[in-house]
């Protein structure tokens, strides 16, 4: 039944995307008997989504409940958009994951249930985001979408970001630890030092397909970090662009100096110096960009290989918000 034919007034049909294997995930969803038009899809794993998303289409839900991370987002979203197109049903996120930046940015409490998923439906806010779509130029229909997307010493620190997953820091705390660890690192290791040494990046602003300035600062072929996200709010307060708002956001940072990399922690909350450009710190807005990496980047949490991709924005979706 299609969603447009139910009667004003009727609750909601829900589709639930349980994912067992989420961090914070204790079963309590599956159980839960708050409406009888709630259908509940558990796939065993990711080759599984597609089946289960088409069923719940053809059921023709209005709400969409995500059960889990980051990474269970990144999956569904990527895997819904050849079923839903430009016609997506409103989407919740209840965070279950080790991370959870989505929730963060929609203002969603770490205790939000399928319940208050549903109350928000009728009765919450309405927040409009479009994840990044990222593209491999020699595999056009490997399209992924995603909401933060990070490489050179970023790959290191989500990969440091599992070593304190199992030291038991998770969100915020996590987002901490890493950035203490890879800031001692840069500070005090040298240029062969892969924090420091960054990886080569070719990024190419679209549609002119300039390239992104260099400030000059170590080698120009090499950037530090590259992050690129359609999120407004992060884990932990930090702001790594700056006060630039909606819309798909790039920073970037050439090989900066010692100096800049001890203020790195006050840049990420505004309280850095001026001239960040003229410093090695690059923030703005791009309608779209391409990007040649010689090694992994992460997107949500996993890691994808080296080579050249598109990256833009994708479809925009409601998210319901308490």
């Amino acid at each position: 039944m299609r969603r447009d034919a139910r009667a004003e007034g009727d609750p909601p049909i829900v589709g639930l995307i349980y994912n067992p294997r989420s961090h914070h995930n204790r079963g309590q969803d599956l159980t839960s008997k708050i409406s009888p038009d709630v259908f509940v899809a558990q796939p065993g794993n990711r080759d599984q989504l597609p089946e289960a998303l088409a069923r719940l289409a053809e059921r023709g839900i209005d709400l969409l409940v995500i059960n889990g991370g980051d990474g269970t987002v990144r999956d569904v979203l990527t895997c819904g958009e050849p079923i839903f197109g430009d016609d997506w049903p409103v989407v919740a996120v209840l965070p279950k994951g080790k991370t959870n930046a989505l929730a963060v940015d929609l203002g969603g409490p770490s205790d939000w249930t399928l319940q208050c998923a549903v109350d928000a439906y009728e009765n919450g806010k309405r927040v409009k985001r479009s994840p990044m779509a990222i593209t491999p130029l020699d595999q056009p229909d490997a399209r992924v979408l995603g909401f933060i997307l990070g490489a050179g010493a970023f790959t290191l620190g989500t990969k440091a970001g599992q070593s304190a997953h199992k030291l038991g820091a998770f969100n915020s705390l996590a987002v901490g630890v890493t950035t203490f660890w890879g800031i001692l690192q840069a500070v005090f290791g040298t240029r062969a030092n892969p924090w420091r040494r960054g990886a080569k990046m070719d990024l190419r602003l679209a549609p002119s397909g300039v390239p992104l300035e260099h400030s000059g600062l170590g080698e120009p072929e090499r950037r530090l970090i590259l992050l690129a996200s359609t999120l407004e709010r992060f884990p932990g307060g930090i702001k790594p662009f700056g006060s630039l708002g909606k819309g798909l956001k790039l920073a970037a940072l050439d090989q900066i100096s010692r100096w800049m990399t001890l203020m790195l922690p006050a840049i990420l909350f505004e309280f850095g110096p001026k001239n960040l450009r003229k410093r090695g710190f690059h923030q703005l807005v791009a309608q779209s960009f391409e990007m040649e990496l010689d090694d992994q980047f992460i997107l949500d949490g996993e890691a994808f290989p080296a080579g050249r991709y598109r990256v833009e924005t994708g479809p925009e979706i409601d998210f319901v918000a308490p």
